[in-house]
C-alpha cells in the first residue's frame, strides 16, 4: 500500500511517493479554496484570479510528478520527483503569485534533492524564501514573500520532519493574519493577502502529507469582508505579460532592467537556461520584444486587465463565451458550427489573414473567446489577432492547435458553463493529447526526411514531418496509422475529404478494429477543399 493511502502514519522523511501525495493534496486543496482566494485578490491587481492562477500552477506541477511515475515501473528517485514538481510549476506558472510559487518550489527542490528529513526541509524553506525574494524586482511586505519568509523563520531551528512542517505552517498562518495591516489596499478591503493565503494552503497540504491530519484552513478576512466593488483597484498598467524564455544569465539580467523600466510587478524565475517572465505593462508588444532580444520566448500569454474585469459583471456570474476555429473544408466548418464555434475557412494555399481572425473573434459577440488556429503556420497570425482583440476588451485564450483533429478534440471537451481558465485547461489538455497526421499528394519531386519523393507520390506526414512515402493512399494511410498506434492510443479520428478514394474510411476502420481491439474509431467528412485524409490519435 502506498504511503499516500496510510493517512495516520507520520513520516520522518519525504520520499517520492510522499512528494507525489503532497502535490496531489496541494492541487485538491487549491481546487477547493480557489474561489475563496480569488474573492480576496486585491493586490497587486484586483482581477480576482490569484486562486485560479495558483491552482493552474499546482496542476502543472502535479502533472509533471505524475509523468515521472508513469515513465518508470519502479518508484522514481525522490530528487527526480521534487525537481519534476518544481519544473512543472515553472512551465505552467500563471500570474504573479503562481510565478512566485514556482520559484519557491524550485528553491526547495535544490535542497530536498540532497535529503528530505526535517533539517533539509527547514533549509529548503529558507532557500525558497530567499530565491523568491530575489526573483521579484521590488519586494513588498504583506505579500506571499512575507508569508514565505515567516514560514522559513518559524522552522529555522530544524528538528523532525513533522515538527518542521508544523512550525512552518503555523508561522505562515501567523504572518498571513498580519498582512492586512502591512498593505493599505488589504486593510481597506478587510482581507489578507491572496497569494499568502494560497501559500498557507500549500504548506497545509505538506503538513497533512506528513501527519495524515488536515490543518484548520486559514482565515481569509482580518475584518468583516468588504465586496471588491466597494474597494476599487488602484490605477496601473493595462496588460499582464507572461512567457517562458530560453536565455543565458547575462541576457536575463539585461532583460530584468529593461522590463523594470517598462512596467511593474516584475518577477523573473527559473535558471539553467529556462526562465518564466511575468510583468505588468502598458506596452505588451515592447515586453515581448524585450524577450525576443534576450533569447527565445514562447508560450506567450497577454491578458488585458480591463478585459478580465469586463468578463465578470458580478461575483460568481459567468461571462458569455465562444470558440473561434480555423477549419479546412466545408464539412468541418459545419461540424464545428453545430458544436457552437464560429469558423474561419482555410483554403489550400490561402491561409486566413490576421484581419479575418480578428473579424471572427468580433463576430462571436462574446466577452471570452477561445481561439483554435488548427495550423502551426498560423500561430503568429493568431497571436497578433488575439492581442488586437484583447486591446478591444475581449478576453482571448489562444490554444496552439496545429491540426484540425486537435481542434476537434479541444471542441469536444468545451463546456461554456465552466470557469474560463478551467475550460481552457481542459481544451488545451485534450488538444495536446492528440497526435496528428495528414496524407497529401506530392506536386513535384522533392527531398524529404525519409528520401526523395516524386510527383504523384502519397506522403504520410506525422506531426508535420514526412514519415512515409507510398504509391497508394489507402496503403500509406494504414502504414501511418500503425506507426501512430505503436505508441498507444484509445481513439482514432479520421477526417476524409470528398476527393478521397471511395471506401477509404471503412477500410481504415476495419484495419483498426482488426489490429487494435481497445481502440475506437470515429469518422468525419471534411467536404471540399481539405487534405485527402487527416488522422488524429488520442
Amino acid at each position: 500500500m502506498s504511503r499516500a493511502l496510510q493517512p495516520f502514519e507520520e513520516l520522518v522523511e519525504l520520499d517520492a511517493e510522499a512528494v507525489r501525495s503532497w502535490s496531489a493534496r496541494t492541487l485538491d486543496a487549491l481546487g477547493r479554496e480557489r474561489e475563496e482566494i480569488d474573492a480576496i485578490n486585491v493586490y497587486p491587481v484586483a482581477d480576482g484570479d490569484t486562486g485560479t492562477n495558483l491552482y493552474l500552477t499546482a496542476d502543472a506541477a502535479h502533472q509533471a510528478v505524475e509523468a515521472v511515475f508513469a515513465a518508470t515501473a519502479a518508484a522514481p528517485d525522490t530528487a527526480e520527483t521534487v525537481r519534476a514538481m518544481a519544473h512543472g510549476a515553472l512551465l505552467g506558472a500563471r500570474g504573479n503569485s503562481g510565478t512566485i510559487l514556482s520559484q519557491l518550489l524550485r528553491g526547495m527542490a535544490g535542497v530536498l534533492a540532497d535529503g528530505c528529513d526535517g533539517d533539509h526541509l527547514a533549509r529548503a524553506l529558507a532557500e525558497a524564501a530567499t530565491a523568491a525574494r530575489r526573483a521579484v524586482a521590488h519586494p513588498v511586505e504583506g505579500t506571499i514573500l512575507t508569508v514565505a519568509g515567516a514560514a522559513a523563520e518559524a522552522c529555522a531551528a530544524g528538528g523532525g520532519l513533522v515538527e518542521v512542517a508544523r512550525n512552518a505552517h503555523d508561522g505562515a498562518r501567523t504572518a498571513l493574519a498580519a498582512t492586512s495591516g502591512q498593505l493599505d489596499v488589504l486593510e481597506r478591503a478587510g482581507v489578507v493577502d491572496a497569494g499568502g493565503r494560497g501559500l498557507v494552503t500549500v504548506l497545509g497540504a505538506l503538513l497533512e502529507t506528513v501527519t495524515g491530519q488536515a490543518p484548520t484552513p486559514a482565515d481569509t478576512a482580518a475584518v468583516p469582508y468588504a465586496p471588491r466593488e466597494e474597494c476599487p483597484a488602484e490605477g496601473g498598467p493595462a496588460y499582464e505579460v507572461i512567457y517562458l524564455l530560453e536565455a543565458g544569465e547575462a541576457a536575463v539580467e539585461l532583460l530584468r532592467a529593461r522590463l523594470d523600466a517598462l512596467g511593474e510587478s516584475l518577477v523573473v524565475v527559473g535558471g539553467d537556461g529556462l526562465w518564466n517572465v511575468h510583468v505588468h505593462v502598458d506596452d505588451a508588444g515592447a515586453a515581448v520584444e524585450a524577450g525576443v532580444e534576450a533569447g527565445r520566448p514562447h508560450r506567450i500569454r497577454i491578458t488585458h486587465f480591463a478585459a478580465d474585469a469586463a468578463g465578470t459583471t458580478g461575483r460568481g456570474e459567468r461571462a458569455q463565451r465562444a470558440v473561434v476555429a480555423v477549419v479546412p473544408g466545408e464539412g468541418l466548418a459545419g461540424l464545428c458550427a453545430e458544436a457552437g464555434a464560429t469558423t474561419v475557412r482555410s483554403r489550400p494555399g490561402e491561409p486566413p489573414a490576421g484581419d479575418e481572425l480578428l473579424d471572427a473573434i468580433r463576430r462571436a459577440h462574446a466577452r471570452e473567446v477561445v481561439l483554435l488556429p488548427n495550423d502551426g503556420d498560423l500561430r503568429q497570425t493568431a497571436v497578433a489577432a488575439a492581442e488586437r482583440a484583447r486591446a478591444e476588451g475581449i478576453r482571448v485564450a489562444l490554444i496552439p492547435t496545429r491540426a484540425a483533429v486537435q481542434g476537434i478534440a479541444a471542441l469536444a471537451v468545451h463546456e461554456p458553463d465552466r470557469r474560463f481558465d478551467e475550460d481552457v485547461v481542459a481544451m488545451t489538455a485534450a488538444a495536446g493529447a492528440t497526435r496528428y497526421a495528414e496524407l497529401a499528394v506530392a506536386e513535384r519531386q522533392s527531398f524529404t526526411s525519409v528520401g526523395v519523393c516524386q510527383a504523384g507520390d502519397v506522403l504520410g506526414l506525422i506531426e508535420g514531418d514526412v514519415a512515409v512515402i507510398g504509391e497508394d493512399l489507402t496503403e500509406t494511410a494504414r502504414t501511418v496509422l500503425d506507426r501512430m498506434l505503436s505508441a498507444g492510443g484509445e481513439l482514432v479520428t479520421l477526417v476524409v475529404a470528398d476527393d478521397a478514394p471511395p471506401g477509404l474510411a471503412p477500410d481504415l476502420e476495419r484495419h483498426v478494429r482488426s489490429g487494435y481491439l481497445a481502440v475506437d474509431t470515429t469518422t468525419y467528412h471534411a467536404g471540399a477543399g481539405a487534405p485527402p485524409l487527416l488522422i488524429g490519435v488520442e
